[in-house]
């Protein structure tokens, strides 16, 4: 058993095509199969069931397929460990990002990044809050950042900054000369959100019930800028994060931001990663290009 024939089982196991995953391992679809086959000669079981447009894991399969992720997180473990013995600002990070932070706060903090780390190779991934958590359970990101509270064992986090979040409205809303909206002034609107799974939905929904209004059930966005454009389209109105309404993001015709009073409403975002991870001081360094963000950029 090699750890190469692992890295293929696992990534068949997650993308169920035996094509797909030998092109995300970089090797050819024989190749792939045929190290697969001599894993389970050599364990003396089937593990996948193969058919010709549906590829299934077998009951042991998955079994040994969640536990060969364990195996290859104490591996990248392993190396996180030599990294931190000479230079982990040297090596690769993963960091995951959920989606209505990403476009936002990257622009601000990657060029600080390469400026104080040269030889950090930063890998990315923008998932739903979900998606990251358990990718940083499986050890398949070194760490993310996430809007607080989270639901993970395990885990350590330094917190970076707290978020307000504005009033988007079209520009012809009756709330449009306010210079600062209440949550009173709220009372009996109904809001655009997003789907379910994003953690900007909990966030607005929590706003709604301590301002007495309601979320539109007839809409709900896929992104945030598909709600910003149709807030600016007069089909409703929606709460939006400060990041979101600052350059570069580009302005958008008939569209109001307004800052709320004093207490706004807010997210909380940290930097989290596993307790058991050797990059634990290296990261806890790296957050201060994080936390340290200019001052106007979380104010209107």
């Amino acid at each position: 058993m090699n750890l190469r024939a692992l890295q293929y089982f696992v990534k068949l196991a997650d993308l169920k095509h035996f094509s797909n995953a030998a092109d995300a391992c970089f090797v050819s679809q024989p190749t792939l199969s045929t190290q697969i086959r001599k894993l389970e000669d050599e364990l003396g079981v089937q593990l996948v069931e193969r058919a010709p447009k549906n590829i299934m894991l077998t009951p042991v399969g998955a079994e040994i397929a969640e536990r060969a992720r364990l195996v290859l997180s104490d591996i990248d473990q392993i190396r996180a460990v030599a990294r931190g013995a000479g230079d982990p600002s040297g090596g690769k990070l993963r960091l995951g990002l959920f989606p209505t932070l990403a476009p936002y706060l990257l622009p601000h903090v990657v060029p600080v990044i390469r400026n104080g780390y040269p030889l950090l190779s930063l890998h990315l991934a923008e998932e739903k809050t979900e998606d990251i958590l358990r990718m940083l359970q499986r050890g398949e990101l070194d760490a993310a950042l996430l809007a607080l509270p989270i639901n993970g064992e395990g885990l350590e986090m330094e917190v970076l900054f707290e978020e307000p979040f504005v009033l988007a409205i079209p520009g012809d809303h009756p709330l449009r000369k306010k210079e600062q909206i209440s949550l009173s002034d709220l009372n009996g609107n109904e809001l655009l959100l997003l789907d379910e799974g994003h953690c900007l939905r909990e966030h607005a929904l929590d706003v709604c019930a301590l301002a007495g209004a309601n979320e539109r059930v007839d809409f709900h966005a896929t992104s945030m800028e598909t709600l910003r454009q149709m807030v600016a389209a007069n089909v409703g109105i929606t709460l939006m994060p400060m990041l979101s309404v600052k350059p570069p993001i580009a302005k958008t015709g008939n569209l109001v931001f307004i800052p709320f009073a004093e207490p706004a409403p807010s997210r909380t975002i940290a930097m989290v990663w596993r307790s058991s991870s050797a990059l634990s001081s290296f990261l806890r360094e790296l957050a201060n290009c994080f936390r340290n963000l200019p001052r106007n950029l979380l104010k209107m």
